[in-house]
């Protein structure tokens, strides 16, 4: 088992204003609009120069890029870090949940945010392209596990290795479904029992067993 290696002070310190900068980038965008809200503001809400923001970020929308780009990463190590004998439906509902237990204890925050994101065109683009990097990735991840374990890379698809890629498109489908429904909702029903209630529909093709 590895450890991740200790944060320098200035490495932390860079790691706070980041947080900082995204946190205050996202609710003002996601109270004022998109278009409406310019990076001074940002940089004055975090309390930093326009100088130092762009030594993070090259705009704003890249503020919500690399959101989301971490938001994937998240995704990804949780499903490199279930058992490696779990069923494949459950391995990747414990991974697409990930952000959805996040909505669900930042309730109000994360709804802002999230309708932000489904709701401008432009970060929409964004979000959709990330998906397909998360499938990747997922997929990836999805074939060492069952290299892991010696049963090949379809290993719950019967041995066809178009299983992964559509085991992890499949559970994406389910994160996007539960993320719009949610947030049509006004946030009014928990986003981990609504994941739980779509992988009950599809677990048996992800598991083989349909």
């Amino acid at each position: 088992m590895t450890t991740r290696p200790e944060l320098s002070l200035a490495q932390r310190k860079r790691q706070l204003v980041s947080d900082e900068l995204t946190e205050t980038a996202l609710q003002l965008l996601a109270l004022k609009g998109y278009d409406a809200v310019t990076i001074d503001e940002i940089a004055a809400g975090a309390g930093v120069s326009k100088r130092t923001f762009f030594r993070y970020f090259a705009s704003k929308e890249d503020v919500v890029v690399q959101f989301l780009a971490e938001m994937g990463t998240g995704i990804r190590a949780e499903l490199a870090s279930r058992p490696a004998d779990e069923r494949a439906s459950v391995a990747l509902r414990h991974a697409v949940s990930v952000p959805l237990k996040e909505c669900a204890d930042h309730s109000e925050r994360a709804l802002r945010v999230v309708r932000l994101i489904l709701r401008t065109p432009a970060l929409l683009a964004r979000f959709l392209e990330r998906q397909a990097q998360w499938r990747d990735d997922l997929t990836a991840e999805l074939v060492l596990r069952a290299e892991g374990t010696g049963t090949g890379a379809g290993a719950a698809g019967g041995g066809d290795d178009l299983w992964p890629r559509l085991a992890a498109g499949t559970a994406l489908a389910a994160f996007d479904a539960v993320l719009n429904r949610w947030s049509e909702n006004d946030g009014g029903e928990d986003p981990v029992e609504l994941i739980d209630r779509a992988f009950a529909v599809i677990a048996p093709a992800l598991d083989g067993t349909g």
